[in-house]
């Protein structure tokens, strides 16, 4: 499997930080996998809108890989209630399936629900659906990749269209990878008057053994942010420490 929902993640991933090293893979005699990251970054930020106050975020997930290519996993991170007005928390909850379309080329789709267990009074959740194509290219990997979150209380009673493309590369002989992201939202997740915003990331990653990375990403997206207000779109260079396992 080339690509997964890590890789709309960073939509949380890679518009948070740079390519985490793969995970490592537990596997049983029936064919389940079982794989787990952790991190901690200088701030959260899912597609280039910054989701921790500007301060550290710890992170976290389990993946479950399925026979047949499905998979069903979580992930977490700590958001910051005073900016955000989310609660301390999301937790993410997914499932899909992917498969190798060739030896290069693989495909993705799945479903994930923004769960935001302490926020306060109202309707924060959401569901959002998802597709991915990725290829490998001798020492890099592209990717292109949807989502789509249908007319959601939790998104002003609107829906939310987001494309974005990826793009990894291994430096040959080395432990390290050089990664870019670009990513389109049409929708109520954005800071624009217009609800339309670019968001980018540039980052370059270092794997320290098998389990253990760091890297660093210059990370921004598009917004009208009144004066004086928290600007949560402000570019920022994001520090990343992850761990697999």
């Amino acid at each position: 499997m080339l690509t997964s929902v890590r890789s709309l993640m960073a939509a949380t991933v890679l518009a948070g930080s740079a390519f985490v090293a793969a995970p490592a893979a537990a596997q049983d005699d029936i064919g389940i996998e079982i794989s787990a990251n952790a991190a901690i970054v200088s701030e959260y930020r899912f597609r280039g809108v910054d989701l921790s106050g500007g301060d550290i975020a710890i992170q976290g997930g389990v993946d479950l890989g399925l026979p047949a290519g499905f998979y069903v996993g979580t992930w977490g991170s700590s958001i910051d209630e005073t900016t955000v007005g989310y609660g301390h928390t999301e937790l993410d909850i997914y499932g899909g399936w992917s498969a190798d379309i060739s030896d290069t080329v693989a495909f993705d789709v799945g479903v994930i629900a923004y769960l935001y267990p302490n926020a306060g009074p109202g309707d924060f959740d959401y569901i959002e659906f998802y597709s991915s194509v990725s290829a490998a290219l001798g020492p890099a990997e592209l990717a292109l990749g949807v989502a789509y979150a249908p007319d959601q209380d939790s998104l002003g009673g609107t829906d939310n269209f987001y494309i974005y493309t990826d793009v990894g590369v291994g430096i040959p002989d080395s432990p390290i990878s050089i990664s870019g992201h670009l990513g389109y939202t049409d929708g109520f997740l954005t800071f624009t008057n217009n609800s339309k915003a670019w968001d980018w990331s540039v980052g370059v990653d270092v794997a320290l053994g098998d389990t253990l990375s760091v890297g660093a990403a210059y990370v921004g997206a598009e917004g009208d942010i009144p004066v004086g207000a928290y600007d949560f779109v402000d570019d920022a260079f994001v520090l990343t420490l992850g761990a697999s396992f």
